[in-house]
C-alpha cells in the first residue's frame, strides 16, 4: 500500500517537509517548545517560521514548562478522527504565557475541573511512510 499524503490527518514532521521539525523532535523527546525571533525576541505559540510581530523567519528554539494549568475544556463522544477512543477531551491549557488547545489523555472528563494542573504527555501517533514516529502535544492530569 503506498502513502497518500492528502489524506494524512497529522502534520508532515519531516525535515523535508518543514522548518519546525525540531519542534517534533523535541516533543518526541518529552519537550515542549516553540519558536523565539531572533530579530526581536518574541516568543510565538503555536511555533512559526517566521514572526508575526517583524516579520523575520530566523528563529531560535525555546523550551516551555512541561506543567500548566486547564483554562477550559470539552468532551467529544461522537464523530472522532479515525483511530482516537472517545470519550475525548479537548482543552486549553495555560503553558506559561501561551494558551495551547491539545488533547488530554487518560483525563476523567466528570473528574475534571477548571484550574487543575496537567503535565506534557506527548501523543505517538501513526508513523509517517518512512516509519519514522510521530507526536502531538497531549497533557495528562497531575496526580
Amino acid at each position: 500500500m503506498s502513502y497518500f499524503r492528502a489524506v494524512d490527518p497529522f502534520p508532515l514532521e519531516s525535515p523535508d517537509f518543514t522548518k519546525l521539525h525540531e519542534f517534533y523532535a523535541r516533543l518526541g523527546q518529552g519537550r515542549l517548545s516553540t519558536t523565539r525571533c531572533a530579530r526581536c525576541g518574541r516568543v510565538a505559540w503555536p511555533p512559526r517560521g517566521f514572526c508575526p510581530e517583524c516579520g523575520s523567519d530566523e528563529f531560535a528554539w525555546a523550551d516551555l514548562p512541561d506543567e500548566g494549568t486547564v483554562h477550559a475544556f470539552t468532551r467529544q463522544d461522537t464523530g472522532l478522527p479515525a483511530g482516537f477512543a472517545g470519550p475525548r477531551v479537548f482543552a486549553v491549557v495555560v503553558v506559561g504565557p501561551h494558551r495551547i488547545f491539545t488533547v488530554l489523555v487518560d483525563a476523567d472528563p466528570d473528574r475534571l475541573t477548571i484550574g487543575q494542573r496537567v503535565r506534557l504527555t506527548p501523543l505517538a501517533v501513526a508513523a509517517d511512510h518512512q516509519g519514522h514516529p510521530r507526536w502531538l502535544p497531549a497533557f495528562t492530569p497531575s496526580a
